[in-house]
């Protein structure tokens, strides 16, 4: 079963997005990304639940949003030496539209054990693929640095700009649902859930934003057990690739101790079967990470009100999404 949420200590320096950005980049961020909907799960759940499916964005991930929001707003010298990120193929994906669509170069440090079609989907767009390990990748995105890499630098999750991109769901979510009483998101680096809840906190409203966690990588859970961002003993890949990193870093801590209402854990199986009920009842293909929130909101954790679960992105390999679906309970 999903573990109850655990809460955090309000001690910490609390990091707030600058004022009036996330509004700037609403308004063009949708020069390459779109208003995705917000549709009814239609399966008897804990709670009414709803899904905001980024996976039907350009890249089949909520990233575009922050990335093109990020590359956007680099300083026009910076830009034009070519962009670069890490990543496992969701915002590797988003840079390298947003580079293709400001007509600069882009390099991507990817993780190697990324599923095919987003090393096939970052070539598509124009990316120059560097594959690395999962553990040098980490240590690139905590150095902002990597000798393989040069040009501007565009962190995946924990800077202002990309934050704000992935703001605008936020905004969505409160004008289709205005009365919503907790929305759920997959934490990998936190700059989709922090990024919605800043959004909402910004907006006055009382909803509730937690952070959906594979129990196999959830620093963040770790964290709040401690009081202070952790790294996650024992971490494991598995198909939930695209959420659940090593470690929670600190300045992304100092957002969500205190915008964040806890993190749920979910199982394996728990998330395979998000996937599964994504697929039949809505017919929708989800990654893992995107199931993963749904997976917390079907835990019961969230509430027993209107709780909106980001489907954050959809890429996925479909001979391992048919695996999955084929394997019996």
């Amino acid at each position: 079963m999903a573990t109850d949420p655990v809460r955090f200590d309000n001690s910490f320096t609390k990091r707030t997005i600058p004022p009036g950005m996330i509004a700037d980049a609403r308004k063009h961020v949708y020069e390459a990304a779109i208003r995705t909907p917000i549709v009814r799960l239609n399966y008897d759940g804990p709670a009414e639940i709803y899904l905001k499916l980024e996976c039907l964005q350009p890249i089949g991930s909520f990233k575009i949003r922050g990335a093109y929001n990020a590359v956007r707003l680099l300083p026009e010298d910076h830009r034009r030496r070519g962009v670069w990120t890490v990543s496992a193929g969701n915002a590797a994906q988003g840079v390298a539209l947003a580079a293709r669509k400001a007509g600069v170069p882009c390099r991507i440090l990817m993780i190697d054990a990324a599923p095919m079609a987003k090393f096939d989907a970052v070539r598509r767009l124009g990316g120059e693929v560097v594959k690395a390990s999962y553990d040098q990748c980490w240590k690139a995105l905590e150095d902002r640095a990597n000798p393989a890499m040069d040009g501007a630098f565009v962190h995946p999750f924990e800077d202002d700009a990309f934050i704000a991109g992935n703001a605008s769901c936020g905004l969505e979510i409160l004008e289709d649902l205005p009365d919503v009483d907790a929305v759920v998101a997959s934490f990998g680096g936190g700059g989709l859930s922090c990024g919605i809840a800043s959004a909402l906190k910004e907006q006055g409203s009382k909803a509730k934003v937690f952070a959906a966690e594979p129990e196999t990588a959830a620093p963040l859970a770790c964290s709040l057990a401690a009081g202070s961002p952790q790294k996650f003993p024992n971490w494991k890949a598995t198909f939930v690739d695209g959420c659940g990193g090593k470690s929670v870093f600190p300045r992304m801590w100092d957002i969500a101790h205190h915008l964040l209402s806890g993190s749920i854990m979910s199982t394996l199986e728990e998330i395979r079967q998000a996937m599964k009920i994504l697929a039949i009842r809505n017919h929708i293909i989800a990654e893992g990470a995107g199931a993963c929130a749904v997976a917390a909101g079907l835990s019961g954790k969230c509430g027993s009100g209107k709780v909106v679960c980001v489907v954050s992105g959809g890429n996925i390999d479909l001979e391992v999404f048919s695996k999955l679906m084929s394997e019996q309970s």
